[in-house]
């Protein structure tokens, strides 16, 4: 079985955040300019100098953070296979020889090595080293903040719900074509025990599209046997990279919503249409299913929808993207996230 990432991967202390991650270089952006705008009120004597100072302040700064971060982006893979104390200690000493760096590279820009010796750009990389620190200590405290333990409660208790009048339904089923057609409902029962598995058995470690896809259709089968040909379902899995990782039980949540929000209350039935496919670096899932507009026998209460955009949230930070589209006689939802791939064996 090859070995999955975790969705904690990004939560655990003594970690070094992802450099590559949207949310981290944003954090860092802010973080840093807003340490700069309290030294720059710091020193003010009015209003009007505080414009200035920034500006004097911004001059080595956004330089030196962008150099930083690109090369940390650069070498995330790498700092992320050191421990974390040598990683920090490399983060500390890139940041401080690109500030000493630049600083050099301004010359008179930034001050007069005649005036003040070596004590400015000695300062400025000891000062740029600090500003690291205090951001490693911030995702460290982060990351602490949101531990573990804690996390694992509460993705589980995010793990998508299946609700209790599926078990139920389910069952009934099964009993009622076990004379009739005791191996179709042979299977239905390992479809369920499949299902139930899944549910209870991740701590939230992402999992094969594959597996998710086999779990959905499983699913669905169970749907199929009380819905009969009402249901009906397109499965657009031709593109889907078969390396890609996801959430577990990612699907079923918004298959279940789509069923019994959607189809079931059509007399006639209705179409789920599932598009799993990858664009550069993203992976997408698209579902569209027809709806009644009124007289819905069921209210949705959005809580698997909102199940789904916690958990990718917690996972991917701001690198996932949730849309939901409601139409006169149509539902649909797409999820953007970023393509993780399955490590060889």
């Amino acid at each position: 079985m090859p070995r999955v990432q975790s969705i904690n991967q990004n939560l655990l202390p003594d970690a070094l955040p992802d450099f590559r991650s949207l949310g981290v270089t944003l954090r860092v952006v802010l973080l840093v300019n807003g340490m700069a705008l309290l030294v720059a009120l710091a020193q003010a004597a009015s209003w009007p100098d505080i414009a200035q100072h920034m500006l004097a302040i911004s001059a080595l700064l956004q330089p030196v953070l962008l150099s930083s971060l690109l090369l940390l982006f650069a070498l995330n893979s790498l700092l992320a296979r050191i421990p974390y104390q040598q990683g920090a200690a490399a983060v500390l000493l890139l940041t401080g020889l690109v500030t000493l760096a630049i600083y050099q590279l301004g010359g008179e820009l930034y001050a007069p090595l005649n005036e003040h010796g070596h004590f400015h750009p000695a300062r400025n990389a000891l000062l740029g080293s600090a500003a690291a620190a205090l951001l490693l200590a911030y995702f460290r405290l982060r990351a602490q903040a949101l531990s573990p333990a804690l996390h694992k409660a509460r993705l589980q208790a995010l793990q998508a719900r299946i609700r209790p009048h599926f078990l139920f339904n389910s069952i009934n089923a099964v009993l009622g074509i076990v004379r009739a057609d005791p191996k179709r409902a042979e299977t239905a029962l390992q479809d369920m025990s499949d299902l139930f598995r899944m549910a209870m058995a991740h701590d939230g470690a992402l999992v094969p599209a594959r597996q998710e896809v086999a779990l959905a259709r499983q699913y669905l089968d169970l749907e199929q046997l009380r819905l009969g040909e009402r249901l009906k379902v397109n499965w657009h899995t031709e593109d889907m990279p078969d390396d890609a990782l996801l959430p577990p039980l990612m699907l079923q949540p918004l298959l279940e919503n789509a069923v019994y929000h959607g189809i079931e209350p059509q007399t006639e039935g209705g179409v789920i249409d599932i598009k799993l496919y990858r664009s550069g670096k993203e992976m997408h899932l698209e579902m569209y299913n027809s709806r009644q507009e009124q007289g819905s026998h069921h209210v949705g209460n959005k809580m698997a929808l909102t199940n789904i955009r916690e958990r990718l949230a917690l996972q991917f930070d701001l690198e996932a993207r949730y849309t939901a589209e409601t139409g006169k006689d149509f539902y649909r939802v797409h999820i953007m996230l970023p393509y993780v791939q399955e490590k060889a064996p």
